[in-house]
């Protein structure tokens, strides 16, 4: 039963990975973005949870400087993949699909995991960091969602390679994307930030441990 999380965070991937989504994301920019928030907001966090149950003495010595890492290695490949040049390439080309996918399951996971683990040190500064990660991250998506959906005018070659029966006008199909971030990626994020910011507020062993 402690194994459950990883299973239905790998069931998710192949999902994502392996069901319908990549042939309808190279036309259309919202089932592109459910893929990226399937991969980040979601199975990531389950296999983060996953690998803590499974391994928590190598989780736990994450240090706060991995978070921190962390939170900045996915803002950076959140936001190069969302240029418009190497988001049109990834639509475009399987080869450049496959590296955008695994990096943002790369920089998902290290983010959870990093989290997760700073959650369960019993070192204030370590915990700060962890929910610090989750809640830069879930800034910047908020950011980047937004400017998604308020944009007045579509940032991708989407006439070329959205395909020919599409519902969406390539504006309409960028906003829908947008708002999924927002609602997704977001919300997750500040989500995981706020239950491990409860969950120190609720246990006072790591301030106890820390003035010793």
């Amino acid at each position: 039963m402690q194994a459950w999380p990883l299973a239905a965070g790998a069931l998710l991937l192949a999902l994502l990975w392996l069901g319908p989504l990549p042939v309808r994301a190279e036309g259309s920019f919202a089932a592109h973005m459910v893929m990226h928030m399937g991969v980040v907001a979601l199975a990531a966090p389950l296999l983060a949870v996953g690998l803590a149950r499974m391994l928590p003495a190598a989780v736990a010595k994450l240090t706060p400087a991995v978070a921190i890492v962390a939170s900045l290695a996915e803002f950076a490949a959140v936001w190069a993949w969302h240029a418009p040049a190497l988001h049109d390439a990834a639509r475009a080309e399987a080869s450049v699909f496959v590296l955008e996918q695994a990096s943002f399951l790369a920089v998902g996971l290290l983010v959870w995991t990093s989290a997760i683990g700073a959650a369960g040190s019993l070192r204030p500064a370590a915990r700060a960091a962890g929910i610090g990660a989750l809640l830069v991250t879930s800034m910047h998506m908020t950011l980047l969602g937004g400017l998604l959906l308020f944009a007045p005018r579509p940032l991708y070659a989407c006439a070329a390679l959205c395909a020919p029966a599409a519902t969406l006008t390539p504006l309409g199909d960028q906003q829908l994307g947008g708002a999924i971030m927002l609602a997704a990626g977001g919300s997750a994020y500040l989500a995981g930030g706020l239950v491990l910011l409860a969950s120190i507020l609720r246990d006072p062993a790591p301030a106890q441990g820390g003035s010793n």
